[in-house]
């Protein structure tokens, strides 16, 4: 009977989390990390990589999902009925080309940054509020590049530009939430990932080990807020 009710005791008290872009990089860390920890992962992703598909987990549910696809994301939250969310994590991101200088801005491939690193988290946010547990943290992944006060190097256009709305728009979202939920952007620092590249100084673990201590210890007076991976507050 007592072995009945702590087994009980530990799926009610079991945390869910959301995360896009679940299929390499930072994401399939983050999957990883919390699926260590005794969490929950519903792991979105357009596709999933084969880590994902073993050893398979009752604590892991895979969504197959393109975030700018807007009928399916409007969708969702009737797609995961059975689901309390206790932290959304914003993931999915695209950079935008590796020349982004002025004379060189391709207006599509700036569209469709747009449209996934800034669209798309807001959209989900829209979409997933009826799953969201009171409470729940939602966390967007920014970028220092997205930073107006830190820039100094200029260049970028398509990637500074998307990251500066994202960052703007969860500002808005931190008030239009207030007392409801906790709503913040996060810079993973420079990690090795395809979109960092070899000579970044972070590894994917070491960059989710500090996010993840970030979003542990937030409260609501952090609503609204920028920070760095290893938790210092950054400049709009």
């Amino acid at each position: 009977m007592l072995e009945t009710v702590s087994i009980l005791a530990t799926v009610i008290m079991q945390k869910t989390l959301l995360l896009t872009g679940a299929n390499r990089g930072l994401g399939l860390e983050f999957v990883r990390q919390y699926l260590a920890a005794g969490w929950r992962v519903i792991a979105v992703a357009r596709h999933h990589a084969d880590e994902l598909a073993t050893p398979d987990t009752p604590a892991l549910r895979r969504v197959a999902l393109d975030v700018t696809d807007w009928q399916a994301v409007a969708g969702l939250a009737d797609a995961l009925a059975d689901e309390r969310i206790d932290l959304l994590l914003n993931n999915a991101g695209r950079y935008g080309g590796d020349d982004q200088a002025l004379g060189k801005l391709d207006p599509e491939e700036w569209l469709r940054v747009l449209a996934v690193n800034t669209v798309a988290p807001l959209m989900l946010v829209q979409a997933l509020r009826p799953r969201l547990a009171p409470g729940a943290v939602i966390a967007s992944i920014s970028s220092r590049m997205g930073s107006i006060a830190d820039n100094d190097s200029g260049g970028a256009y398509h990637y500074r530009s998307a990251k500066a709305a994202l960052n703007a728009a969860h500002r808005s979202l931190a008030l239009d939430l207030r007392g409801r939920h906790v709503c913040v952007v996060l810079h993973p620092g420079w990690v090795r990932t395809d979109m960092g590249g070899g000579n970044a100084p972070l590894s994917p673990a070491e960059s989710v080990r500090g996010m993840r201590a970030v979003l542990e210890r937030l409260t609501p007076a952090d609503s609204g807020g920028f920070f760095n991976y290893d938790g210092t507050p950054l400049p709009w």
